[in-house]
């Protein structure tokens, strides 16, 4: 068995591309109405789409998973949210563990919870 994907639940499609493409560098492999296939695995699902599949309520910010990204250079990553056209939240500002790696924690526009570290 192979995992293939990870899929999150947006609420616009288009604006969620923009922002893993200006943000990550995450291109669209296939675009299927509501459902989009982002380089490195990472799929978006129309919030519609998924409720309709579930039948359950939508819990953005729920804080039950995350999505991991490495960056050395985390000071110009930090630059890059700051700089970027919509209001970035964050759960951490930059921080470093006792360990020394460096993160941060924010939400993508939906909720997602992303964080982003140094290498270790």
């Amino acid at each position: 068995m192979k995992l293939k994907n990870v899929l999150i639940v947006v609420n616009d499609i288009e604006r969620s591309k923009v922002f893993y493409k200006e943000l990550f560098g995450l291109d669209v492999v296939l675009d299927n109405d509501g459902n989009v296939i982002l380089t490195e695995g990472l799929v978006l699902q129309d919030a519609k789409i998924w409720k309709g599949s579930i039948d359950k309520e939508i819990i953005p910010k729920n804080h039950a998973t995350e999505l991991y990204f490495e960056e050395r250079d985390i000071e110009a990553f930090a630059r890059k949210l700051e700089n970027y056209k919509e209001p970035i939240e964050y759960v951490n500002c930059p921080m470093e563990h006792s360990w020394g790696q460096k993160v941060i924690r924010f939400y993508d526009p939906d909720g997602n919870l992303i964080e982003v570290g140094t290498p270790m």
